[in-house]
């Protein structure tokens, strides 16, 4: 089964609770977002295989280390995704994005795909897939299976801010193969599937809209 990785650091935690608060506005909300995400990127790629390679220092020749295997696409499910692809992006400025568009009905909580668009090769990259809230869990199952069916991809990890055990358990029962990794594991979800404490409608607390 995939394994549940919770990124327990100081930093992330105060920016999470300031991101929490009702009254943190959408421009700072979007800042924190891009820096959680970027400090959780840390993490993430904490097993990326390294290889040997020679260089030359400005005083002599050595043996140092670089990143080698396969490269990097970063895939946010729009539209609140799109807040954590810049700090990945910071941290690794080569990879490249792929985008899944999904929306959640309001009547049965289930995600709706509106749009995909990979890169070419994808099939052969580490995907990281990236959404601020794991709530339901539908819609990260539903472009994990995606990324499997339609474009062959088979090194998946997916990144949240917030999650609900229910949406962990549905992701971790639907594809097992997947590690997960969040900043905190809220308590639950409430009648109309929202993550309690959670941080409210993550879309619209980035765009500002309601």
């Amino acid at each position: 089964m995939g394994k549940l990785n919770v990124v327990n650091h100081p930093l992330i935690t105060h920016k999470l609770s300031i991101m929490r608060n009702k009254k943190t506005g959408s421009k700072d909300f979007r800042e924190l977002l891009s820096e959680i995400s970027m400090l959780m990127g840390y993490e993430v790629t904490r097993d990326l295989p390294l290889e040997n390679i020679v260089i030359e220092t400005p005083i002599t020749k050595m043996n140092a280390k670089m990143l080698s295997g396969k490269k990097i696409t970063i895939v946010p499910i729009l539209r609140a995704g799109l807040g954590m692809a810049d700090g990945f992006q910071r941290l690794i400025p080569t990879a490249n994005v792929g985008h899944i568009g999904m929306y959640r009905d309001h009547e049965s909580h289930e995600p709706i795909e509106y749009y995909s668009k990979m890169p070419d090769k994808v099939c052969d990259r580490k995907i990281i897939v990236v959404d601020p809230m794991l709530a339901t869990g539908g819609s990260a199952c539903d472009a994990i299976s995606l990324l499997k069916e339609k474009y062959r991809c088979t090194d998946i990890i997916l990144v949240n801010i917030v999650a609900a055990p229910e949406g962990v358990e549905k992701v971790q029962s639907e594809h097992p193969d997947v590690d997960i990794f969040v900043a905190a594991l809220d308590e639950r979800l409430n009648e109309h599937a929202y993550i309690v404490p959670g941080l409210g409608d993550a879309g619209d607390r980035i765009f500002g809209t309601k």
